[in-house]
């Protein structure tokens, strides 16, 4: 597919420039209402806020039907929370419009591991890892995103275990790999299938599982073939030795673990990117034992749970299809309503949804809870402008965000960690207790209590006493859950999912019905996937010369309202980096201003030169989003089956600001 094909039509608006002033949050202390649009937010008291933000619903859902409705669910908040969020969309708004962060993440992996294996967790536990023979850490700066996680890795490689990171930027993660593979941004599919052929010339294939286990290798096999170690070389830009090395070292070890995170998924072909690592792992038969699996790391501490609990548009809690009959039929008679028997919209297509089409949105009234898209969606100037464009918004959060900047409703909330009780679940399936330790600000209340409060102005008068009460609804209805009580979570410290049984501990591994000699316990089997290379959307040229990667730092968070706005000897703020040579070319220092330019939009950034970058490689994190908004210049290119936009690669361009036009 060509560029023109995909570029979205908005290439045509002008670019602006985005440079602010740092703004410090603080924390929502009271409801806040719009009295119309345009006009200012004011105080307001609890009654009429829920009473507005009824009413708006109300309005939307009986003059527009259903689907007029979307909810964006908090991968912050507890599983308790997120399990009344979704069930707030189905049953008091009538339509599965569901969704959070996990869709700006991780709904790749979550698309890809349910694919081939029939659910979206990782497949192994942390301690494994620290048990292993292999680690490879592919699109994955662990020690700067994940540092909890990381320790394990240490751990791991203290005991003897092997480490080779995969990564365009050679990270401080690298830094403790005996091997980095640095492949252009974009490549990893040609990589992996470089990796897979020399795996199956040399022999070192793993025969009895694939022919017990899996389905569609000799499909697989003809689709890698092309890939030979030159060719991989010259399209990924790595040396065929190092892909040869990596090949081998990874079918040799007893044990292998291979963890990726976004820079495998915030890709447009993510879930393409997710198959083929997976491929890798069906091939060599690292899955399914202690010590070998897959597993992507959740970059939030309740990603992995809210979807657990049903906050995504095409699955009820505990990963029920919402088309499955049965599934519908056991919640709808728990629930007493009529659940439609259709995804929902993910958050991408939640933004679509808001686009004018002949002067018509079909999307028109959404609750918001503890997420700011209005600074975290690609192409951020067109998604703000379209929550502006909203008939009713309302924001559920700790903090006044740019979103809640925009909402006609503003309710506080204590989704603070230490102000809330209930559950939340790690990347290693494990559910752990949360307990409030801290009293709410000023009028702030509970998550589950305002949901309910709104609720029973719509009808519905749900009565969940506590948490716990809302956690085992849950579990009645979750297989997967049934055997977590809050007894049993306190007396373990967390149990891992699936947890059927009341007595008997979970496995911390998934999936070891596939070295079941018996086929009829080994149950489906795991399926190839015959995914093709696709390239970045945003192709660099003349204009735009370099690739822009984004991610995360370990001195901030998301998009800075918990971390941006307060003193701290970490802080540096946001910058573009760049490699020597590229400094050099462009004739730019450290601390000097630049204009940095895509084809949607135009920020101004310090320069910071890291040696860990190639030439025509740049870096940024959306982390100060409020003084440099760098998905101002990100691309609203979606994977088609997880909806998740590219952020890793960007066409920009470097530009020298006058002096005299600084001054």
């Amino acid at each position: 597919m060509t560029q023109r094909d995909r570029t979205p039509k908005t290439y045509s608006r002008t670019p602006k420039t985005y440079k602010r002033t740092p703004k410090t949050y603080n924390r929502l202390t009271h409801p806040l209402v719009r009295d119309k649009k345009g006009g200012p937010l004011r105080r307001a008291t609890w009654d009429e806020a829920l009473a507005k933000a009824a009413e708006g619903f109300r309005h939307a859902r009986v003059e527009h039907g259903p689907d007029a409705f979307a909810m964006l669910s908090c991968a912050r908040a507890t599983n308790e929370m997120n399990y009344v969020a979704q069930k707030f969309t189905r049953v008091v708004m009538g339509t599965n419009n569901v969704d959070s962060c996990n869709r700006t993440c991780h709904a790749p992996s979550v698309a890809g591991l349910s694919a081939v294996f029939g659910s979206g967790g990782g497949t192994s536990s942390y301690e494994e890892v620290e048990h292993t023979d292999l680690i490879v850490m592919w699109g994955s700066n662990a020690r700067f995103a994940h540092p909890i996680f990381f320790q394990h890795v240490l751990k791991g490689i203290r005991n003897g275990a092997r480490m080779y990171a995969v990564d365009p930027r050679r990270t401080s993660t690298a830094e403790w790999a005996e091997s980095w593979l640095g492949p252009n941004v974009g490549t990893d599919i040609p990589l992996a299938h470089a990796v897979a052929r020399e795996i199956i010339h040399a022999g070192l294939h793993n025969a009895a599982f694939i022919e017990r286990a899996t389905s569609g290798f000799e499909e697989y096999r003809a689709l890698v073939e092309p890939w030979t170690l030159s060719l991989a070389e010259k399209v990924t830009g790595v040396p065929a030795a190092a892909i040869r090395d990596l090949a081998h070292t990874y079918a040799r070890a007893e044990r292998a673990q291979l963890c990726w995170t976004l820079g495998i998924t915030e890709h447009h072909n993510g879930t393409d990117n997710v198959r083929a690592l997976i491929n890798l792992a069906l091939l060599t038969g690292h899955v399914g034992r202690y010590g070998a699996g897959v597993q992507p790391l959740r970059g939030q501490n309740n990603v992995q749970g809210g979807g657990d609990m049903g906050a995504i548009p095409n699955r009820l809690p505990g990963f029920q299809d919402i088309l499955d009959d049965g599934h519908r039929a056991k919640f709808e008679a728990a629930w007493d309503t009529v659940i439609p028997p259709k995804y929902g919209m993910t958050l991408t297509d939640m933004f679509e949804a808001m686009r004018p089409t002949a002067g018509h949105r079909s999307l028109r009234a959404v609750y918001c809870i503890g997420e700011n898209p209005a600074q975290s969606e690609a192409d951020s100037d067109q998604a703000l402008r379209r929550l502006a464009a909203l008939d009713h918004l309302v924001v559920q959060d700790i903090f006044l965000t740019k979103t809640a900047e925009l909402a006609d409703v503003v309710l506080p909330a204590t989704a603070s960690w230490a102000e809330t009780d209930g559950t939340t679940t790690n990347s290693e399936r494990r559910v752990q207790r949360v307990r409030a330790a801290l009293a709410p600000p000023g009028e702030a209340r509970e998550d589950i209590d305002i949901i309910c409060e709104i609720a029973e102005r719509l009808g519905h008068a749900w009565k969940f006493a506590d948490a716990e009460s809302v956690w085992n609804e849950l579990r009645a209805l979750s297989p997967d859950h049934f055997g977590m009580t809050y007894d049993r979570l306190e007396e373990q410290q967390g149990l891992q999912w699936p947890c059927p049984d009341l007595e008997a501990l979970p496995s911390s591994f998934l999936h070891g019905r596939l070295w079941d000699p018996d086929p009829e316990l080994r149950g489906p089997r795991a399926a190839f996937g015959l995914v093709e290379h696709d390239p970045p959307v945003d192709l660099t040229d003349e204009s735009y010369p370099l690739r822009l990667t984004t991610g995360r730092r370990l001195d901030s968070y998301n998009t800075g309202v918990q971390s941006g706005g307060f003193a701290s000897p970490l802080r540096r703020g946001e910058y573009v980096e760049l490699c020597p040579e590229d400094a050099e070319r462009y004739g730019v220092v450290v601390g000097e201003e630049v204009r940095v330019a895509s084809r949607r939009g135009t920020v101004v950034a310090p320069v910071w030169v890291d040696p860990g970058l190639r030439p025509g490689l740049a870096f940024m994190t959306f982390h100060f989003p409020d003084e440099v908004d760098t998905n101002a210049l990100t691309i609203e290119a979606n994977c088609p089956i997880a909806g998740t936009a590219e952020f890793k690669a960007s066409a920009i361009r470097i530009e020298k600001i006058d002096a005299a036009v600084r001054s």
